[in-house]
């Protein structure tokens, strides 16, 4: 199929302000750069429209509950009483309001004393940051720490620290060098579904009284007892300082959550920029949400069904020569390597009506773009079946054996090989 540009816009264009040379000049080198010369005049975002028999693998909707009854039901009806409510910051509100009802419900489900209800992970992650580093703080992350978190870094203008991925031992080499701090890391990796050994890296940091924060984005809700995370289910909740998850994922809902002591909830909901500066959720979110967790609490059927499932494909795809680099989810990576690579992966996916999510630059280093395939619990033994054959049918025409990614598979690396790729890492380190 040919890579052919979906025009931006359509209907009438309207006049607009002249832009000054420092902008225009950044546009224009993306369409030439980007569009142009790497995409060849496509997009590598915009493939194939999905037909009425395609399968969808790019949906964060992990336990498959977005069109729950409940869920639905409860999230109309309060839209229906309430319309959009009050429009204000949460600042604002008192007493048992919904928004503060709902934190304490979070909070219980997830063993904390307290949370903090945001207006997306993403403002979760830059609001706590600054909450808790300064200038002067060492702020370690793990490369492939979520850009919220790398986000959070800059803005409170602390010092970002990159140590190896999953590596506490390397982790524990830069606290030696750099001093007490901030510890980032993600539960689970929403890039390649690798899952981050919580327990060493909790125990590095008791060592070095760091403050551990950890990313539950991708964890929240399809692990630990009645979906409360990778943390409680590992018995890390007085470990882990805070814990941070993005509502998008597997609540199926719009918005991001901290956990937290009461006095930091107290501090933080007064202190924190995007706290103070945005507007708080609208009713009908409120019990929107409220619905998705007691529809989470009763999902533990729906919880085997998915990583039984995302085992079967991660053990089937392995099989057939796919490096899943690491993946131990519901988040399976085809990492083709170039953009140009991964668009012919993605059109030879979608043509058999797979459609997972295309991962490139700044999502992923230079060179290691991907398709990011994300299982659900809905899917059926014949649809996983189906997922397979067609990465079985397409290995020659993706030239699977020419990936950089599949040239890393294996434990064969000589030792020059290994040397060699560590010198790599760290460079990626240290820039």
């Amino acid at each position: 199929m040919k890579n052919v540009l979906d025009p931006l816009t359509q209907g009438q264009r309207y006049p607009h302000a002249a832009l000054p040379d420092f902008v225009t000049s950044r546009v224009e080198r993306y369409f030439h750069e980007r569009v142009q010369q790497t995409w060849g005049g496509g997009h590598i975002m915009r493939g194939r429209l999905p037909g009425a028999d395609a399968l969808h693998l790019s949906s964060n909707d992990y336990l498959a509950i977005a069109r729950h009854p409940d869920i639905i039901n409860r999230t109309a009806d309060t839209l229906y009483a309430d319309g959009n409510g009050l429009l204000m910051s949460a600042v604002f509100l008192r007493g048992d309001c919904p928004l503060s009802l709902f934190e304490n419900r979070l909070a219980k489900c997830m063993h904390a004393e307290a949370g903090v209800l945001c207006q997306s992970g993403y403002a979760a992650n830059i609001g706590l940051i600054p909450a808790i580093a300064t200038a002067q703080t060492p702020v370690y992350l793990d490369m492939m720490a979520h850009m919220s978190l790398w986000e959070g870094v800059r803005i409170a203008g602390a010092t970002a620290i990159a140590f190896r991925h999953n590596d506490a031992s390397h982790l524990e080499q830069q606290i030696a060098r750099h001093g007490q701090g901030v510890v980032l890391v993600d539960s689970i990796y929403s890039t390649n579904g690798s899952v981050c050994p919580l327990v060493e890296f909790a125990n590095v940091c008791e060592r070095h009284a760091c403050v551990f924060v950890v990313d539950e984005s991708h964890s929240l809700g399809t692990h630990g007892p009645h979906g409360a995370g990778l943390v409680v289910e590992l018995g890390l909740e007085s470990r882990v300082a805070f814990r941070t998850a993005s509502l998008a994922k597997a609540f199926a809902g719009r918005a991001g959550f901290i956990t937290a002591a009461a006095d930091f909830q107290e501090y933080f909901k007064y202190s924190a920029n995007p706290s103070i500066f945005s507007s708080t959720l609208l009713p009908h979110e409120f019990s929107g949400l409220d619905a998705t967790l007691s529809v989470i609490e009763e999902s533990d059927e729906r919880r085997t069904r998915l990583a039984a499932s995302a085992a079967w494909l991660r053990e089937r795809l392995t099989e057939l020569g796919y490096n899943l680099n690491g993946s131990e989810s519901q988040i399976i990576a085809l990492e083709a390597g170039t953009e140009q690579r991964t668009i012919v992966l993605r059109d030879a996916l979608e043509a058999r009506g797979i459609f997972g999510s295309v991962f490139c630059a700044p999502a992923t280093p230079r060179n290691r773009a991907l398709i990011r395939l994300s299982a659900h619990a809905a899917l059926t033994d014949a649809e996983l079946e189906r997922v397979v054959s067609v990465c079985r049918d397409i290995r020659s025409e993706v030239e699977l054996d020419k990936w950089p990614s599949t040239r890393r598979l294996g434990d064969e690396l000589s030792p020059r090989r290994r040397s060699r790729e560590r010198t790599e890492a760290d460079s990626a380190v240290a820039a």
